[in-house]
């Protein structure tokens, strides 16, 4: 179902607590409020749509990527960017890495670990950001 942009900075900026496989159907609602945001978005959390718990989305490339309990566990190569975000106005400067590693559970609640480089890293380091409460 598509949610409405939650853009209150006091909520977005509170821990995200683990996801659980009850909470599969948020990938869901992700997936849906991405796709009617895809012409200004390319990722979310689940505290953007009103939902306190660590689940992202990130579109790579064509695919619409839904982590569960994302956790970065490692990253290379620090660059200095310049951010938007679909909950707040404006962009924001923030240091990102190029090279990550990214552990999570997916939609069938298998383990698995992802290796992303430039932009799609980026984004995902955006959205597991939100999960930690820490805002560009």
């Amino acid at each position: 179902m598509i949610k409405n942009i939650n853009k209150d900075i006091n909520i977005l900026q509170q821990k995200s607590i683990p996801a659980t496989r009850a909470d599969l159907a948020i990938g869901q609602d992700l997936k849906d409020t991405l796709t009617a945001n895809a012409d200004r978005c390319v990722g979310m959390a689940a505290n953007m749509i009103g939902v306190n718990k660590r689940v992202i989305i990130a579109a790579v490339g064509p695919l619409q990527l839904v982590m569960f309990n994302p956790e970065i566990i490692a990253k290379s190569n620090p660059y200095q960017t310049k951010e938007g975000c679909l909950s707040l106005s404006g962009q924001r400067p923030t240091t990102r890495y190029q090279k990550i590693k990214v552990r999570f559970y997916n939609e069938q609640w298998q383990q698995q670990e992802l290796a992303l480089a430039d932009f799609p890293a980026e984004i995902v380091q955006h959205e597991v950001d939100h999960c930690n409460g820490r805002l560009i």
